[in-house]
């Protein structure tokens, strides 16, 4: 067991790359970057065999993520082990409530670690228009909606939402926030936190319009029953169903001003 370094990108790509998820090279280097000593791996005969990774958002909430084991080492208890070792780190630190967002596959052992259930969180797919492609200029998110975002979420995500946005098409207005990032199979639309349905509409079509060619993606949260109808509305199709679960004190947020998250592995 050791901390994951920027030396282990390539096989961490691999990793996620194998088990089908949409993370690019720059997902995990923002992690390296922002969590230096939260990025866990285990080596194993010279190599990278497994990793999990734990964003805190100051002390309050701490996110689990990149839960991944090489094919070939899977059955052996390493996922156990490094999820293990993540959880102790974050009690060490007084972390108050850590979540994440589970497969099907990773959903008992997460049990075994005490989380419990919170609510579904539905990825949908939509393919790319060619004819729609329009390329606004990356700008920042306003730092007005910073109050705004944490009263959605549930805690202060700023840092991370600022550095995402260096590498997002953000769109913006007084009452909320999209953003839309490169993936590795397709376009990623989030995260999106709106006071309401008519301004979450706005930019999530602006989303899509960016897009253009690339084919999107767009994680929601089952409690934001508008999202999942703006879904629908706009031709996107569900793909894959994880649920979110919790451990610890209770950490809420606005569910319904909160439109897509930022990734399985960021909330």
């Amino acid at each position: 067991m050791r901390l994951l370094t920027k030396r282990d990108v390539e096989a961490a790509i691999d990793l996620s790359t194998a088990a089908g998820w949409n993370q690019t090279v720059a997902d995990w280097e923002m992690l390296l970057s922002l969590a230096p000593e939260g990025c866990f791996a285990i080596e194993s005969g010279g190599a990278l065999r497994a990793t999990a990774t734990l964003l805190a958002y100051g002390r309050r909430l701490g996110w689990v993520g990149m839960v991944l084991t090489h094919p070939l080492y899977r059955r052996r208890g390493f996922a156990r082990a490094v999820l293990e070792h993540v959880i102790q780190d974050a009690d060490a630190r007084g972390i108050a409530c850590l979540k994440l967002d589970a497969t099907d596959q990773g959903q008992p052992l997460y049990e075994a670690f005490g989380f419990r259930a919170e609510q579904p969180v539905t990825r949908w797919w939509r393919r790319g228009d060619p004819g729609a492609c329009i390329s606004p200029d990356p700008r920042e998110i306003p730092t007005s909606l910073r109050e705004m975002d944490e009263e959605a979420f549930g805690a202060d995500r700023w840092a991370m939402l600022q550095t995402l946005a260096e590498r997002s098409v953000v769109i913006a207005s007084t009452d909320g926030f999209a953003l839309l990032r490169p993936g590795l199979q397709a376009s990623y639309v989030g995260p999106c936190a709106a006071r309401n349905a008519e301004v979450a509409s706005a930019m999530i079509k602006a989303c899509v319009r960016a897009a253009g060619p690339s084919d999107c993606c767009w994680d929601i949260p089952g409690r934001n029953h508008p999202a999942l109808q703006l879904a629908h509305e706009l031709g996107f199709e569900p793909r894959r169903k994880l649920v979110r679960m919790t451990r610890g004190a209770p950490c809420s947020g606005r569910d319904e001003w909160v439109y897509g998250i930022a990734g399985f592995e960021l909330g």
